[in-house]
């Protein structure tokens, strides 16, 4: 897979989600001339007909922004005395139910929810927890926090001390704090010292020192972090990926690989994690709805572009030979175009 990963490393100026704001390459937008109450109308009446009628949820909340839909909800429960959420989960299931909530949730309460269903249960999610807090800016990641704390009345990087262990909890834990530095200008020079004190941390030495390649990539800033991958593959000869690949394993692998994924390009690892929760047998569907979601707003338009690059198909054309029914022209209606 790091073949595909290769050409963009010499991208300095890659356009990188970490800073791109909701809205601006997002599939979803605000709709001009919103009515919350007529839409509530429209949904209460789509609900309370014999079997609800899927079409007239579907248009209505993927063609709001969360914001718009956070709205709805409220005047959905002044009109009816009942939660949108309560109906909707009494009148439909499985995954378009899932995806439904995830459409009528907070952004950051949908993420900090995601995190909690990660850390419940027998065995740890890693694979979510990766996603999540390699991917978010710091905004995302506190105001996720935030969610947990008014939740839980607990610190979520206690909780996430309590879950994971090792090196793979120094990383993980660091990024959980949100204070990643945001400078945007980059000193070649100390990209460059980063980048030797990387090849010095790994390739040159008998073992590797896990805790520098922690420092760095959990830490600096995201356009100084691009600079230094270049930089370090001029000083090894070897990307930084395929050289955390080579020197490390299991989930620190995991999560570090996603970080330096994510300096290159976000949107370009959203379109292979959704690449992959539909490759082989069976749909890894709360994979696929919550990059839909999460993203609807940010930069699903450059998803869209990055997944078409990779796989010289459209995402669309994807979605729709994995996915079927309600939950297919949901997913269908979020995505947008086919290009």
């Amino acid at each position: 897979m790091g073949s595909l990963w290769d050409d963009l490393e010499s991208l300095v100026d890659a356009p990188s989600s970490f800073s791109a704001k909701s809205g601006e390459r997002g599939t979803i937008k605000p709709k001009a001339n919103f009515d919350a109450d007529q839409d509530a109308a429209a949904l209460k009446k789509a609900i309370e007909g014999l079997g609800t009628n899927e079409k007239i949820v579907i248009e209505i909340l993927t063609t709001r922004s969360s914001a718009q839909r956070q709205l709805i909800c409220k005047a959905y429960e002044k009109a009816t005395s009942r939660t949108l959420v309560k109906d909707l989960k009494g009148d439909t299931s499985g995954d378009f139910e899932e995806l439904l909530m995830a459409l009528i949730t907070p952004p950051a309460e949908y993420d900090c929810h995601e995190v909690m269903r990660a850390m419940k249960g027998a065995g740890t999610k890693d694979k979510v927890l990766i996603e999540i807090f390699a991917s978010r800016s710091n905004q995302q990641i506190k105001a996720l926090s935030d969610v947990y704390f008014k939740e839980t009345k607990k610190q979520l990087t206690a909780a996430l001390k309590s879950e994971v262990s090792g090196d793979y909890s120094k990383a993980l834990l660091l990024l959980a704090l949100g204070k990643r530095d945001e400078s945007t200008t980059v000193d070649v020079n100390k990209a460059r010292e980063d980048a030797k004190a990387l090849y010095n941390a790994g390739e040159k030495k008998w073992g590797t020192d896990e805790a520098k390649f922690i420092e760095i990539l959990c830490n600096k800033s995201i356009p100084h972090l691009r600079q230094t991958l270049i930089e370090y593959k001029n000083i090894s000869g070897k990307t930084l990926q395929q050289s955390i690949e080579g020197e490390m394993s299991g989930d620190l692998e995991n999560l570090l690989v996603a970080v330096v994924k994510c300096v290159k390009s976000v949107p370009g690892y959203f379109a292979e994690l959704l690449h992959e929760s539909m490759k082989g047998g069976g749909t890894d569907e709360s994979t696929l709805n919550r990059i839909m979601v999460s993203r609807s707003e940010i930069d699903l338009l450059d998803i869209r572009a990055e997944f078409k690059k990779l796989y010289e198909h459209s995402l669309l054309s994807a979605i729709q030979s994995d996915l079927s029914g309600d939950h297919c022209e949901c997913v269908k209606a979020i995505c947008g175009g086919d290009d």
